[in-house]
């Protein structure tokens, strides 16, 4: 029993997922914490608020955006992907102007991250770029685990994509869509874990419905394995923008999106 006039110290961690781009408000995401995690997709590639911004906006123009986001919402099966490869075939290095204008997103972003601050990346990351920016107080981490205030926190980044589910090009661009036996490994090697961190959500119908989509996003069978087998406190993710529900119990865990960041500018708040 805590005595009269004495305090419990805890721990505060601030989760944020899904930042697309928002730099002003991911360097205000860590204030008042003891730590920040990023839970995935920094990069903003295609944004849909602003047809000047975004990866695509910046290298095509508006017009180029705005047909990409009619042919998105109702083109024809394969006509976005026929349209996105003949956009970037116009370019002599489309790999290399790609590359450079993520790198470009990347290096305002973590240079807003305060430290310390736990990243794994998300479905439109590049995480091949990452140890350009890593500096001491930011880790990746996929497939992984670390203690922060004494519990064990597991990160499993990236989007898994079934075998038989064949992944259409659009040109240079290469999300982080992962083989999903890929992705199973990378669930299997965390172990004991009290709190379990993915970019997306397991399993689970409530949690992977996106409401304003009018679909399913991807989310991971091998997750709600690990929650089931496991049981940790807490699961936390992102990737659903506008989720059916943003929290369900599955056995003893909390599962939670942790809100869409760009929007929200409102980090979630795990204390103990």
């Amino acid at each position: 029993m805590r005595r009269p006039g004495t305090y419990v110290a805890c721990v505060r961690v601030h989760v944020v997922s899904d930042v697309h781009g928002n730099c002003s408000a991911l360097a205000r995401a860590g204030v008042g914490a003891d730590a920040l995690l990023v839970l995935g997709d920094l990069v903003d590639f295609v944004d849909y608020d602003d047809y000047r911004a975004g990866i695509l906006g910046q290298v095509f123009g508006p017009d180029v955006v705005a047909r990409f986001a009619k042919l998105r919402s109702c083109g024809q099966p394969g006509e976005l992907a026929h349209y996105s490869r003949s956009l970037w075939a116009t370019l002599a290095d489309p790999r290399g102007t790609l590359e450079d204008a993520v790198r470009a997103q990347y290096r305002r972003l973590f240079a807003a991250l305060p430290v310390p601050c736990f990243l794994t990346p998300g479905n439109v990351d590049l995480p091949h770029l990452w140890p350009e920016f890593l500096s001491d107080g930011l880790r990746m981490l996929d497939g992984a685990v670390t203690e922060i205030g004494g519990l064990r926190f597991g990160f499993v980044g990236g989007l898994p994509m079934p075998s038989w589910i064949k992944t259409v090009r659009g040109g240079p661009w290469r999300p982080y869509i992962r083989p999903e036996d890929e992705f199973d490994r990378a669930c299997a090697a965390l172990d004991r874990v009290d709190v379990l961190c993915s970019h997306v959500p397991p399993s689970v119908p409530e949690l992977v419905y996106d409401i304003r989509s009018r679909r399913a996003e991807v989310g991971s069978r091998a997750l709600l394995a690990l929650i089931e087998r496991d049981r940790p406190r807490t699961a936390l993710f992102g990737h659903v923008h506008q989720p059916l529900a943003a929290r369900a119990r599955v056995r003893a865990t909390e599962c939670v999106n942790v809100g869409y960041f760009r929007r929200t500018e409102r980090p979630f708040v795990l204390t103990w």
